[in-house]
């Protein structure tokens, strides 16, 4: 196997994680490379430019908190799109000189300990071989898309996407018959756009979701002064607060105040747009069912008061909710329960109409044929673990990861899991993931590998591994903690419920981004 190249680190994957541990560890004086499958930096940013896409985070604390970054870029919205997104990564690219320790188009095809050597033997699809000391995936928690297995799938003769996997050059809507399936953060944003446009759209919905208003803003230069001139205080908040965001629940009962306290509060979060209304509310709101039922009616009624239709808004904001309030994460919509007051929008409710078959022209029902010119798959990501069960990546017995986690996930702190020795992961399983603000998971779990690995080097070890008593002990700790919430009591891709087969667990540390600092803390003292 002819040596291509010999690294202290290898990191896959160029999203925030990947080109945080990138900048931060050439800086500590590794020899680092990065392996990236797409063409450019920008992770899910790079892959996900479909009509719409978009951030679901303000862009205040959506970036890197580096101050020789931040004090030169302009944010155009508070809410940033997919092309402001990549344009934001090309300009990091080029300010901190990233891509000349970059490898693009390049996909880890397979990855194996070698005993002997304690190196990582990798060989990408172009076939390079490269060796390194240790390995960092950071594929993200939605790296994985999910396409659901429908009966004579690819009889139908018009286009068919996923959003994840969309055409880089686009897919043009005018004029046409589209038909998005699934309702999640990627349905709605392309059902916001295709309905401006399409000849007719149709909607299948399985779960009604529980939106929040995005609050979308334009930015103009003396916004971006204003802001600039806070992002030191917000950056230090966000290590203080359970979603790695700059704001935090409020430290009471929701069941302790009046209910026109309660109102008012509710009112507050909801102007304030974003996930405030999720994360801003109060504490027990995942573990007190009176109190989340309210957060849910207040939700309800804002809802309805928007959908013409009585029985469309029975469908769309049920009487009785399907699940908790928001223990699914909540998406962001700006205009979406309005396309149902257009006559060129319909909504398929899949539980009283389940999708049977493809055919030719489009999708048919249990009750009729549906045509379409354009089919969306919106139907997410084999989340969390996918990306990580994906890779030809085989421990020292010889047993692929996705084999070692078919029963369940078993890591220790979601950084490293036993038998892979030298491996580490970011924004990955088991850690706060899903629940954190991506570029603060980056910053603040990647300094705990970046000290991790220092330590390591400064000690002269070759080698570290996780002990399985101690992944045992850490998937109980989530396993508890979940149990005191309402989470396990949906059907989400938090608890892996969205893949067919996939155990049914809490996928990622549901005590939040402090204590989880915390928790590193100990083990490293």
């Amino acid at each position: 196997m002819p040596d291509q190249g010999k690294f202290d680190v290898i990191v896959v994957g160029a999203g925030f994680s990947g080109v945080y541990q990138l900048i931060r560890l050439r800086e500590e004086g590794f020899k680092v490379h990065l392996l990236e499958a797409g063409a450019g930096l920008g992770g899910i940013w790079h892959w996900n430019c479909y009509p719409g896409a978009r951030v679901d985070t303000h862009c205040e604390i959506y970036q890197f908190s580096r101050n020789e970054l931040w004090s030169g870029w302009d944010w155009k919205e508070r809410f940033p799109g997919w092309e402001e997104m990549r344009a934001y990564f090309d300009y990091v690219g080029e300010k901190l000189d990233v891509l000349k320790d970059v490898s693009l188009n390049s996909r880890v095809s397979k990855a194996k300990f070698n005993e002997v050597s304690n190196f990582w033997d990798l060989m990408t699809e172009d076939r390079r071989y490269l060796k390194t000391k240790f390995l960092i995936i950071c594929t993200g928690f939605a790296s994985k898309p999910f396409i659901p297995n429908i009966e004579n799938q690819d009889a139908f003769k018009g286009e068919a996407h996923h959003t994840a996997l969309w055409p880089q050059n686009g897919v043009d809507f005018s004029g046409k018959r589209i038909g998005v399936v699934g309702t999640g953060a990627s349905g709605i944003q392309v059902a916001q756009e295709a309905s401006k446009v399409a000849k007719n759209l149709t909607v299948f919905q399985r779960t009604p979701n529980m939106y929040l208003p995005m609050g979308q803003q334009k930015y103009t230069p003396d916004d971006n002064k204003r802001m600039k001139a806070e992002l030191p205080e917000r950056f230090r908040r966000r290590q203080e607060c359970f979603g790695g965001f700059d704001f935090d629940f409020i430290p009471v009962s929701g069941a302790s105040v009046t209910d026109a306290e309660r109102e008012e509060t509710y009112e507050r979060l909801w102007k304030a747009g974003g996930f405030h209304f999720w994360l801003g509310t109060y504490h027990d709101v995942f573990t007190n069912e009176s109190v989340n039922r309210t957060a849910y009616e207040f939700w309800k009624k804002k809802t309805r008061e928007r959908i013409q239709d009585k029985e469309l808004a029975e469908k769309l904001a049920p009487t009785d909710p399907p699940h908790p309030y928001a223990v699914k994460r909540p998406s962001l919509e700006q205009w979406y329960f309005e396309i149902f007051n257009y006559k060129n929008t319909d909504l398929v409710s899949l539980m009283e109409e389940p999708i049977l078959r493809m055919s030719d022209n489009g999708i048919i029902t249990s009750k009729k044929e549906y045509k379409f010119d354009v089919v969306v798959y919106a139907t997410g990501f084999d989340a969390v673990t996918g990306g990580l069960t994906a890779l030809d990546i085989s421990d020292t017995d010889g047993i692929k990861l996705g084999e070692r986690w078919s029963a369940g996930v078993k890591t220790y702190l979601g950084l490293a899991t036993s038998k892979f020795p030298n491996m580490l992961m970011s924004y990955g399983p088991q850690a706060p993931t899903g629940f954190c603000n991506g570029p603060s998971s980056a910053e603040y779990q990647g300094e705990c590998i970046i000290e991790l690995l220092s330590f390591i080097r400064d000690k002269e070890f070759v080698r570290f591994e996780v002990e399985e008593i101690y992944e045992e002990n850490w998937r109980s700790k989530i396993r508890e903690l979940a149990d005191q919430t309402l989470f396990p009591k949906a059907d989400s891709w938090y608890m892996g419920a969205n893949i067919p087969g996939k155990t049914r667990e809490m996928l990622m540390y549901p005590g939040g981004l402090p204590k989880y600092l915390e928790e590193f803390r100990n083990c490293a003292d």
